[in-house]
């Protein structure tokens, strides 16, 4: 019994190492069996066909009558003749519908639109103007310009009124020409021989000649020293300057 116990206990695991070697010797599935995949997931069998051209909706009752088209009402016209009812012609109107039935009194001072010809009374038509008005009604005197010079007359003191002060006629004066003043120059004028024959000198024609403009930089060596630097001495403040703090210093 012992033996026997021992033999079957030693082919267990013979009969396990058997069944794993079968399970992966087994062929892997073919998952490219179905070329036309609509998924990135893989898919154990073909998705079902499409029979309708779209996709059915359901809608529920709210959406159903918001589809529907609204339903637009005719008015009722009614005639500009109508009958007036009994009681309406019986009716009597009170005394608060009578005071606003009156119309609106104007207010106090108002006047009706004055006619836009307006007739004009017999004093107005033999009406003699005086001194005065007939002095501010005439046109003001602009002085005259004669010849190319602006020269222009003086104003006659005939118009100033009779209290007018000596003071106020001198300046009413206008401001005189200077004697030298030979007025506009003419457009055209002649040249002289002098001038027609006249040759630069060699400085006006430098000064004539644009300016020449060059880069920020152009002609321009950063590596020059320059004679004055080479020959420069720094000052007793500049090399005291130049010295380190004497709290900086490290002391050896």
């Amino acid at each position: 019994m012992g033996e026997r116990a021992t033999a079957g206990v030693e082919q267990e695991p013979t009969v396990s190492m058997a069944t794993r070697t079968e399970k992966l010797a087994q062929p892997k599935p073919n998952r490219l069996r179905y070329p036309d995949r609509r998924s990135v997931y893989w898919l154990d069998e073909m998705p079902p066909q499409k029979t309708g051209s779209t996709t059915s909706i359901e809608l529920n009752r709210h959406w159903l009558e918001l589809t529907r088209s609204k339903k637009f009402h005719t008015p009722f016209i009614r005639s500009p003749i109508w009958e007036v009812s009994e009681w309406a012609l019986r009716a009597v109107a009170s005394e608060r519908l009578c005071s606003l039935a009156q119309p609106r009194v104007p207010a106090a001072g108002w006047q009706p639109d004055r006619p836009l010809l307006v007739p004009l009374n017999r004093a107005t038509q033999t009406a003699v103007a005086p001194s005065r008005i007939c002095q501010l009604a005439q046109p003001k005197k602009r002085p005259l310009l004669e010849g190319s010079g602006h020269k222009a007359n003086p104003l006659s003191t005939a118009h100033l009124p009779s209290k007018a002060s000596a003071y106020i006629e001198l300046l009413a004066i206008p401001k005189p020409e200077h004697p030298k003043f030979k007025g506009e120059r003419s457009v055209c004028w002649t040249v002289s021989r002098g001038v027609r024959n006249y040759v630069a000198s060699q400085r006006v024609i430098e000064l004539s000649s644009p300016k020449e403009r060059k880069a920020l930089f152009e002609g321009h060596d950063p590596y020059v020293v320059s004679r004055a630097a080479r020959s420069a001495s720094p000052s007793p403040r500049i090399q005291q300057l130049c010295l380190p703090l004497p709290r900086k210093c490290s002391s050896k």
